[in-house]
């Protein structure tokens, strides 16, 4: 079998407006034995920080990202853009890794 056989994955670019959700193999639970969020994907775990854990409860393919960081500027009373760019990078990072759907951008 050669490499060639194999289907290229297309890079996913997230957005402010796309609206992200986790696939329905990837699942968000709480461990209450450690006090902690973890996300079940196939194969894998990943370990959200407190930060990460709230911007992945706000993807529910309904907000746009720019939602997302105008809701977390509004509690946090911090700058949106400075938000916006962050929550881009963890999403961005999520996605290269499978465990985030990207949703189709708002018109």
């Amino acid at each position: 079998m050669s490499l060639g056989q194999f289907a290229k994955r297309e890079r996913t670019i997230i957005t402010a407006d796309c609206r992200p959700s986790l696939p329905r193999f990837v699942k968000m639970r709480h461990d209450a034995g450690r006090g902690r969020w973890i996300l079940l994907a196939p194969e894998r775990v990943f370990n959200p920080d407190d930060i990460a854990v709230t911007v992945l409860q706000k993807c529910d393919g309904a907000r746009t990202v720019a939602d997302i960081a105008h809701i977390l500027a509004d509690d946090y009373k911090a700058p949106a853009d400075m938000i916006l760019k962050d929550i881009i990078d963890m999403l961005q990072d999520l996605s290269d890794k499978g465990v985030l759907n990207a949703g189709e951008p708002k018109n």
